[in-house]
């Protein structure tokens, strides 16, 4: 700017005290018990209602304006809801009929229990993947052999035993149904504890790494799935990379048909998102290309018979109805609890994530809280009818508010669709082939993959959280603060760090010292050494040494080799100087009746072998220290402080005759003019400098802001 307007400020020099009386600071309320827990309540309709939030929306359901839409988005998310459950299914290692009720048990609960109307409740691949993971620790193919001739799972030649794939179906969707009910009592106890502030700690860049990584591992087991060759199943650390030395091992093997309708499966429905995501301002209704592919790849199966003539993998048996319910194995939980909470906090992260986008869209809020407790219930119950772990997904739910979803109408039609293949449509997919599933599946991962594009503007936007965890950052950040001296800018209120900037001076006699973080137990100790760094010298060990001094001249003086006044002053090489205030019960300890307590001038050579640090300086900054520096007569004040940490300050005892409330000022010029103002009158106040002496004036200053 080449015109600089220059201001006046008149008022006075303020230490909080004054400013508080001056401004009539009133003093906080404190409620009774019944009206906090009144105000926290409230009525038992209010209650009702914020458990069950279809009380609410639904009494102001405009059925007119609104039930047209979600009809609409209903029957497209549902039928987009059934092909998907079918697909994801394969990441969870068991039959495809599971996946359909994954997508059907869940949407009831939230129904009732949801406050997000525009999220579409369903499977996502990457907590698919979790429990798929589990799945295959914990019944692997191994387990369940038998003798016998024939071909194991997966193409597996096996000459003398087979896999029992009945009872191998039964364990997997046991493993994965307990999961779900554990993952459920996870989040609804989250809920009730009111963690949800937890996922504040998965910043967008995390979340995003973590998707992407994962989006790697769906790709690669649903590849060999495309490529039907034989592969063993495999857990652990480097699974991704054993699953490819098999693929590629047994590549010769693939079987063509397969093949091809995986390969045009996943460039049909990438080109056909393309088209919806480039005309979605001219086509009202995106075009449902997965569910068209399906419905011809069923047909396309069925009449040329590649199961029979081809060796083709497909889907077989989609039973209809629903398998009765059944308690999770207590057995198994124990066994998955690392992996259940990992889960819970994945699907929770996710989940609220997208709500939140469609929250701030369409200007309504969601409580982070009641959308654990929503989804953990939907869990359990889900958990109880052979089905696993659901959550959302940003895709599927644009599906649902673009074809004009408004509310959670539009999610329990979708499960009505769902219903339906359930009961009397899945048996026309029997002849469908997994390839076009995984494929399918496969095309999905775009949206997670383009996220590495966005590494080079994370990386220049800060390195740190580019390639880090944001928890340990955060930690790292707050345990390791920013700490630094400021000085001053020359003619101005205007105080900045001295190693910024060349055109800045620091006060003479002072050490203004600023921390950039809260202060608290983890961080406390290196604030400590940086503030000793700081000033150059450890408070605690001046005033052992200068203790440990005194005590000696008491026992020359005792012994008549120096003399001292009745006013404290020694009479000989000494000159008189500070007087050293020290811990009180320490230096009484050592002190004989008839004995003075004497004065000293730490700056000059003293009369005994002790060396003591130099203090030289006039003023300096610290909260936790600030006995440590009164007690070997250097001042301390603090500046900047916000009401708030006055009010913590006064509600932990913190003043008393020593530490003043006369030390806190509302900024660091004011606290330097009134030091200046004061040391120019010579007239500091008694119980801000008390035993302090001509030569010395020292004081703490802190910047909180």
């Amino acid at each position: 700017l080449k015109n600089l307007y220059p201001y006046t400020v008149s008022r006075p020099i303020y230490p909080n005290p004054t400013f508080e009386e001056d401004n009539e600071r009133q003093a906080r309320e404190e409620r009774t018990l019944r009206e906090r827990l009144s105000r926290t309540c409230g009525s038992a309709l209010k209650v009702v209602k914020g458990v069950f939030p279809v009380i609410d929306w639904f009494s102001r359901y405009l059925i007119r304006e609104w039930l047209p839409g979600d009809v609409l988005s209903g029957v497209s998310t549902g039928l987009v809801c059934s092909l998907q459950g079918l697909a994801y299914a394969l990441l969870v290692s068991v039959a495809p009929v599971y996946g359909l009720y994954s997508a059907f048990f869940p949407i009831l609960t939230y129904f009732l229990l949801g406050t997000s109307r525009h999220i579409s409740v369903g499977l996502f691949p990457v907590t698919c993947l979790m429990v798929g993971s589990v799945v295959l620790t914990l019944a692997p193919d191994d387990h369940f052999l038998l003798p016998g001739n024939g071909t194991g799972v997966n193409g597996t030649k096996a000459d003398r035993i087979v896999v029992d794939v009945e009872a191998m179906e039964a364990q997997r969707i046991m493993v994965a149904s307990s999961m779900t009910v554990l993952v459920g009592l996870f989040q609804v106890v989250m809920g009730l504890l009111q963690v949800g502030f937890l996922v504040r700690y998965l910043s967008d860049p995390l979340v995003g790494g973590f998707t992407t990584a994962a989006a790697f591992h769906v790709l690669i087991s649903q590849l060999k799935i495309v490529l039907y060759v034989p592969t063993n199943n495999h857990s652990g650390c480097f699974s991704i990379l054993c699953t490819l030395i098999d693929v590629f091992t047994n590549i010769r093997q693939t079987n063509r048909a397969d093949l091809v309708a995986g390969l045009l499966t996943i460039v049909i429905v990438m080109a056909v998102k393309e088209v919806n995501t480039k005309f979605r301002h001219k086509i009202p209704v995106p075009i449902p290309i997965k569910v068209i592919v399906t419905v011809v790849a069923a047909g396309i199966s069925y009449a040329t018979a590649l199961e029979s003539r081809y060796s083709a993998s497909i889907v077989h048996s989609i039973p209809r109805g629903f398998a009765p319910g059944q308690p999770a194995n207590i057995e198994l939980l124990w066994n998955i609890l690392g992996s259940s909470f990992s889960t819970a906090v994945v699907g929770y992260a996710v989940a609220v994530s997208v709500a939140k986008v469609y929250a701030a869209k369409h200007d309504y809020t969601i409580d982070g809280n009641h959308v654990l407790i929503a989804f953990g219930f939907s869990f359990v119950f889900c958990g109880c009818f052979s089905s696993f772990v659901a959550s959302t997904a940003l895709s599927r739910t644009a599906v649902q508010e673009i074809t004009g979803g408004k509310s959670h109408m539009a999610g329990i039609i979708s499960a009505v669709m769902v219903m339906i293949v359930i009961l009397a449509l899945g048996h026309l997919l029997e002849p469908l082939q997994k390839s076009v599933l995984a494929a399918i599946v496969i095309a999905n991962l775009k949206g997670m993959f383009m996220q590495v594009t966005e590494v080079p503007t994370l990386w220049r936007q800060n390195s740190a959280d580019c390639v880090s965890n944001t928890m340990g950052t955060v930690l790292v950040r707050t345990q390791f603060p920013a700490c630094s001296t400021l000085g001053n800018i020359p003619g101005t209120n205007i105080y900045r760090s001295m190693k910024d900037y060349k055109n800045i001076t620091e006060v003479p006699g002072m050490k203004i010292f600023k921390c950039k973080a809260p202060i608290y137990f983890a961080n406390i100790d290196y604030f400590k050494e940086r503030l000793r760094a700081t000033v150059g010298f450890d408070s605690v060990r001046v005033f052992k040494k200068r203790n440990k001094a005194l005590k000696k001249i008491q026992k020359l003086i005792k012994k008549g080799k120096l003399r001292a006044t009745e006013t404290g002053e020694v009479v000989s090489e000494v000159s008189l100087g500070v007087d050293n205030k020290g811990f009180e019960s320490e230096r009484d300890s050592g002190r004989e009746p008839g004995q003075v307590e004497v004065h000293v001038d730490w700056a000059m050579e003293l009369p005994v072998r002790v060396s003591v640090p130099k203090v030289q300086l006039q003023n300096v900054v610290a909260v936790k220290s600030l006995r440590q520096f009164l007690r070997i007569g250097v001042n301390v004040y603090i500046a900047g402080c916000d009401d708030e940490i006055v009010w913590k300050m006064e509600a932990l005892a913190f003043f008393d005759l020593e530490v003043i409330r006369d030390l806190l000022f509302l900024s660091v010029h004011n606290a330097i003019l009134f030091i200046k103002l004061e040391t120019a009158n010579g007239s500091m106040q008694d119980a801000m400098v008390e035993g302090a002496r001509d030569q010395e004036i020292c004081g703490l200053f802190s910047d909180f802001n």
